[in-house]
C-alpha cells in the first residue's frame, strides 16, 4: 500500500517553500473535512471534468469517478495523457489482482514524480474508497496542473493566487484573497476571461448582488470559447457558506493553462519593453552626464578667474567682505557643485554598470567631458580655492596687524588725551593763594602725585610715538591724521612739564609763608577753646532754672554766684589777650599779601563769637543776681509758714493723744454707776467739740502752706492728714464709747442685770483684751467665757463663779479646755454674725445676759396670744384690738397672716407664725 501522506510530503519537497507549506495544510484540512456532503459533490464534479478534459484528448472519458478508476486503466491513460510519458504495459485481466496492479503502476509513476502519497493504496481506489480516489486525483491536479505554476518567484497555489490577483485587481467588486469565499459571487470569474478576452464577456451589465447568473456565465462562456468543461454548478457554489477549495483551484488552474498561451505572449511584450526601457534610461542618463559635465566645466571655467584675482584692499573691511564672498562660495555655491560632480561620477558608474549588465557597449563621453577631465579641472579649481584663501587670510592677518596698530595707537591717544583734559587748567589756577597751610601743603602732596603720574605717564607718550613711526613704515592708508595726533601729543606733553615745575615753585613759596600764621592759629586755638568751654558753662550756669526748697539752699547758690563774679576780671584779660594773637595774624597776612582762607583751621570759634558771647555773660550776672534775691525772699516766707503750722501742730498733735488715751481709760475704769460713766462721758465730749476751732484754724495755715507748694516742714513731725485722722478717730471714739454705755443701760435694764455683773463683765473683758483694741479675738473669748465659769457639757451651761488667774489655769487643766468646738462655734456664730474673727464688749454683754437671765421667748409670746384668743388657734383682729394698744393692734393685724387650719373661720388670723417670726425662728 502506497502512503498517501509521504507522497505528500514528497511533492512538498519538490515544490517551494511556500507550496510546501500550503500542501501540507490542505491535506491536514481535506483529512478533517473531505467527508463533507457538500464539498465532496463539488469535488465529484470538478476532479471528473477535469479528468474528462485531459482524457477526451486519448478519446474516452469517465463517468463515476469511484468506479471509472478501479481497473487503473483509466488511470494510467490520464496520467500518460496529462504527463506525455508513456506508463508500464497495463494488464488487461478482470481479476482483482490485475486491476491492483495497474492501479500500482499508476501510483508508482505518481510517486516517481516526487509526490510522497501517505495512506493511498492500490486496494483502496480498487475498492471504489471515494475519499481515497478523491484523494489520488487531488495530488495528480497538485502535481500535474497547480505545482509548475509559477509567477513572480512564487509557485504552486501562491502562485496561482497572485495571478488571479493581478489579473482582477483592475475590475470593481473584485478581491480575490482565497480559493472559496472570494469567488462566492461569480465576479472573479468572469474578471478573468474579461481580462484575457474582453470581447466575451460584457462585465459592466454583472451585479454582484446576483451570483448565480454570474456564475453560469463565466461558466457556459468558459466552456463555449476556452474550451474548459463545466466542473461546477452555480448553485453548488452559491448555496455553500464556504465553497470547496480544492474544486475552485483546480477550475482556476483550467483558466490558467486555458490563458498559458495568452501569458507568453505577454511576458513576450514586457521582455521587449523592458529592453527599451533599459535602452532609453541609458541615453537619458548619457545625456544628463553630456549636460551635467559640460555645466560643471564651465562653472569651474568661470569661477577659477575669480578665485585667482590677488588685488589687495586697503580697509580690513573690505578684506573682511573678500572673505564672506569666498566664505559665501564655500558654503552656498560650493557645495551644489560638489554634489554635482558626485552625482556625475555615480550616474557614470551607474551608466556603464547597466550597460555591462544589458550587453551594451560602455559608455564614451565626448572629448573633453571624460571623468578624468572633470577631476582634473576640479583639481586646478581646489588648487586656486587653497591659493586664494592662504592669500585672503594673509592678507587679513597684514590689515588686522595694521588695524591692530591704528586701533591701539587710538586708544593709548584717547587715554592720554583723556589723562591731560584738564591738566593745563589745573597747573596754571591760583588756588594756594586762597588756601590755608594744611590746604597748601595737601596741594603740594597732591602736586608730587601729580609729577609722579606725570613721569608714568612718559612711557605711554613714548609708545603713541614708536607706534606712529610703525604705522608710517607700514604705510598705514590713515597715516597723515596719526602724525597730526602724535605732533599735538608730543607739544602738549612739554607745555605740561614747564607747568608743572612753576607750579612746584609757587606751592613751596606759599607753604613758607602759611607756615608763620598757622603757628599763631594754633596758640589761638589752645587759648580760645578753654575760654570758650567757660564762657558757654558760664552762660548755662546764669541760666540755668533752679529748684530750692529752703533758705540754706537758696543761700548756697548766691555766694556761688558771688564767687563767680570775683572771677570775671581775670576773665576779661584773657579773653583781651586772645583777641591780640587774632590781630597778629590779621598784620602778618595784610604785610605778606596773604589771601586769608577765613577761618581759623584748628578751630571754629571766632573773635566774634568770643566777644558776643562775653557780652552775654556780662548781661546775664545781674539777671541771675536778682533770681537769686526773689527766691531768697520767697523761701524766707515759706519757712515762716513752715513754724506757724508747726506751733499749731505740735500742740494739737499732743492733745488728741492723750484725749483718745482718756477715753480709754474712762471706758475701762467704769469708775461709778453706768449713768455717771455717760455723764462724764458727754461732759468729756463737749469739751472735745469745743477744740474745734483750733483744727479749723490749722486747716488755714495748711492751706496757705499748699499754696505756697511746700512739700516738707522739718519744724514738726505732725501732717494735715495725720491730724485730720486722729481728730476724726478721736470723735468716732467718744461717740462710740458713749453709744456702748448707753447699750449697757439698756441691756441691764431690760435684762435685770446688776451692777455688781456688769462690773465683772467689764473686768473679764478687759482682763483678756491684751492690746487695748475694745475687741476680744476667738481665742481670747473662749478664754474670757472659761474664766467666768462658763462650761458645756451635753449643751447645758453651769455657772461657777468668778475665779481668779491661777484658779483659771487650774480648771483649763482638770477639764482640758471642756468648752466643745461646736458649742463655740455656736457661740460665736451668736456674738460675730458677720464672721469677724473680734467680739465687741456690747456683743459680749448681750450673750452673757441671755445666757444668765431669763427672756421671752417664742413659746411664750404664742402662749400669751393663745390666752387672749381664748384658747384658740388663731386669733382675730376685734380681739386684737380689744386686748391691746391701738397701734400695737393695727401692727399686729397688718402682719399677721391669715389662719388656714382646719377649724377657720372668715377673718381668723395666724398668731403662731407672726410670733416665730418675731424671733427669727422656724414655724412650729
Amino acid at each position: 500500500m502506497v502512503d498517501y501522506h509521504a507522497a505528500n510530503n514528497q511533492n512538498q519537497q519538490y515544490s517551494s517553500g511556500g507550496s510546501q507549506m500550503y500542501m501540507e495544510q490542505e491535506n491536514d484540512w481535506d483529512r478533517d473535512l473531505l467527508l463533507d456532503p457538500a464539498w465532496e459533490k463539488q469535488q465529484r464534479k470538478t476532479f471528473t471534468a477535469w479528468c474528462n478534459s485531459h482524457l477526451r484528448k486519448a478519446g474516452t472519458q469517465i463517468e463515476n469517478i469511484e468506479e471509472d478508476f478501479r481497473d487503473g486503466l483509466k488511470l494510467m491513460l490520464l496520467l500518460e495523457v496529462i504527463s506525455g510519458e508513456r506508463l508500464p504495459k497495463p494488464e488487461r485481466g478482470k481479476m482483482r489482482v490485475h486491476k491492483i496492479n495497474n492501479v500500482n503502476k499508476a501510483l508508482d509513476f505518481i510517486a516517481s514524480k516526487g509526490v510522497k502519497l501517505v495512506s493511498i493504496g492500490a486496494e483502496e481506489i480498487v475498492d471504489g474508497n471515494v475519499k481515497m480516489t478523491l484523494g489520488m486525483i487531488w495530488t495528480i491536479i497538485l502535481r500535474f496542473a497547480i505545482q509548475d505554476i509559477s509567477v513572480e518567484e512564487t509557485s504552486a497555489k501562491e502562485g496561482l493566487l497572485l495571478w488571479c490577483q493581478r489579473k482582477t485587481a483592475p475590475y470593481k467588486n473584485v478581491n480575490v484573497q482565497n480559493f472559496h469565499i472570494s469567488w462566492k459571487d461569480g465576479l472573479a470569474f468572469n474578471a478573468l476571461i474579461h481580462r484575457h478576452r474582453p470581447e466575451l464577456i460584457d462585465y459592466e451589465k454583472l451585479r454582484k448582488d446576483d451570483p448565480v447568473t454570474n456564475l453560469n456565465n463565466a461558466f457556459e462562456v468558459a466552456e463555449k470559447y476556452l474550451d474548459i468543461p463545466k466542473m461546477l454548478d452555480a448553485e453548488d457554489i452559491v448555496n455553500t457558506a464556504r465553497p470547496d477549495e480544492k474544486a475552485i483551484m483546480t477550475y482556476v488552474s483550467s483558466f490558467y493553462h486555458a490563458f498559458s498561451g495568452a501569458q507568453k505572449a505577454e511576458t513576450a511584450a514586457n521582455r521587449i519593453c523592458k529592453v527599451l526601457a533599459v535602452n532609453q534610461e541609458n541615453e537619458h542618463l548619457m545625456e544628463d552626464y553630456e549636460k551635467l559635465a559640460s555645466d560643471l566645466l564651465e562653472w569651474i571655467r568661470r569661477t577659477i578667474p575669480w578665485l585667482e584675482n590677488r588685488a589687495p584692499e586697503k580697509t580690513m573691511a573690505e578684506m573682511q567682505q573678500k572673505l564672506e564672498d569666498f566664505r559665501d562660495y564655500r558654503r552656498v555655491h560650493k557645495p551644489p557643485k560638489v554634489q554635482e560632480k558626485c552625482q556625475l561620477e555615480i550616474n557614470f558608474n551607474t551608466l556603464q554598470t547597466k550597460l555591462r549588465l544589458s550587453n551594451r557597449p560602455a559608455f564614451m563621453p565626448s572629448e573633453g567631458r571624460m571623468v578624468s577631465d572633470i577631476n582634473s579641472a576640479w583639481h586646478n579649481l581646489e588648487g586656486a580655492e587653497k591659493g586664494y584663501e592662504e592669500w585672503l587670510l594673509n592678507e587679513i592677518r597684514r590689515l588686522e596687524r595694521l588695524d591692530h596698530l591704528a586701533e591701539k595707537f587710538r586708544q593709548k591717544a584717547t587715554i592720554h588725551e583723556s589723562w591731560t583734559a584738564g591738566k593745563e587748567s589745573m597747573l596754571t589756577q591760583k588756588d594756594y593763594e586762597t588756601a590755608s597751610l594744611s590746604e597748601v601743603k595737601a596741594l603740594l602732596k597732591k602736586h608730587e602725585a601729580f609729577e609722579s603720574d606725570l613721569a608714568a605717564h612718559q612711557d605711554r607718550v613714548e609708545q603713541i610715538a614708536a607706534i606712529a613711526q610703525e604705522l608710517n613704515e607700514l604705510d598705514y592708508y590713515d597715516a597723515p591724521s596719526v602724525n597730526a595726533r602724535c605732533q599735538k601729543i608730543c607739544e602738549q606733553w612739554d607745555l605740561l612739564g614747564s607747568l608743572t615745575q612753576s607750579r612746584r615753585e609757587s606751592l613751596e613759596r606759599t607753604e613758607k609763608q602759611l607756615e608763620s600764621i598757622d603757628g599763631l592759629y594754633l596758640e589761638y586755638a589752645k587759648r580760645a577753646a578753654p575760654f570758650n568751654n567757660w564762657m558757654e558753662g558760664a552762660m548755662e550756669d546764669l541760666q540755668d532754672m533752679f529748684i530750692v526748697h529752703n533758705i540754706e539752699e537758696i543761700q548756697g547758690l548766691i555766694t556761688a554766684h558771688e564767687q563767680f563774679k570775683s572771677t570775671l576780671p581775670e576773665a576779661n584779660k584773657e579773653r583781651e589777650s586772645i583777641q591780640a594773637i587774632q590781630a597778629e595774624v590779621q598784620k602778618i597776612a595784610r604785610y605778606n599779601g596773604i589771601k586769608l582762607s577765613g577761618n581759623n583751621p584748628y578751630t571754629s570759634i571766632t573773635p566774634e563769637s568770643i566777644d558776643s558771647k562775653w557780652d552775654k555773660v556780662q548781661q546775664l550776672v545781674p539777671q541771675r543776681d536778682k533770681a537769686l534775691q526773689e527766691e531768697l525772699g520767697r523761701q524766707q516766707s515759706n519757712d515762716h509758714l513752715r513754724r506757724q503750722f508747726a506751733n499749731q501742730a505740735n500742740v494739737i498733735g499732743p492733745w488728741i493723744q492723750n484725749k483718745m488715751e482718756e477715753i480709754g481709760r474712762i471706758s475701762i475704769e467704769m469708775n461709778g454707776t453706768l449713768e455717771d460713766q455717760l455723764t462724764h462721758l458727754r461732759q468729756y465730749e463737749q469739751s472735745i467739740i469745743e477744740y474745734k476751732p483750733k483744727i479749723d484754724q490749722l486747716e488755714g495755715d495748711y492751706q496757705l502752706i499748699q499754696e505756697a507748694l511746700i512739700f516738707d516742714n522739718k519744724y514738726t513731725a505732725y501732717t494735715m492728714e495725720h491730724l485730720r485722722v486722729g481728730w476724726e478717730q478721736l470723735l468716732t471714739t467718744i461717740a462710740r464709747t458713749i453709744n456702748e454705755i448707753e447699750n449697757q443701760i439698756l441691756t441691764r435694764d431690760a435684762k435685770g442685770i446688776s451692777q455688781e455683773q456688769l462690773h465683772e463683765y467689764r473686768a473679764s473683758f478687759n482682763h483678756f483684751d491684751k492690746d487695748h483694741s475694745g475687741v476680744l479675738a476667738a481665742e481670747e473669748f473662749k478664754a474670757c467665757l472659761i474664766s467666768l465659769g462658763y462650761d458645756v457639757e451635753n449643751d447645758k451651761q453651769k455657772r461657777t463663779g468668778m475665779m481668779d488667774s491661777d484658779d483659771f489655769r487650774a480648771l483649763l487643766i482638770s477639764t482640758g479646755n471642756s468648752l466643745g468646738d461646736a458649742e463655740f462655734a455656736r457661740i460665736m456664730g451668736i456674738v460675730d454674725p458677720n464672721n469677724s474673727g473680734a467680739v465687741t464688749f456690747q456683743a459680749f454683754i448681750d450673750f452673757m445676759s441671755r445666757e444668765t437671765t431669763d427672756t421671752d421667748t417664742a413659746d411664750q409670746v404664742i402662749a400669751s396670744f393663745k390666752i387672749l384668743a381664748g384658747d384658740k388657734n388663731y386669733i382675730t383682729a376685734e380681739e386684737l384690738r380689744r386686748e391691746l394698744p391701738p397701734d400695737q393692734a393695727e401692727y399686729c393685724i397688718a402682719r399677721m397672716a391669715p389662719y388656714s387650719g382646719p377649724d377657720a373661720v372668715p377673718g381668723a388670723l395666724d398668731y403662731m407664725s407672726f410670733s416665730t417670726a418675731l424671733y427669727g425662728e422656724s414655724d412650729l
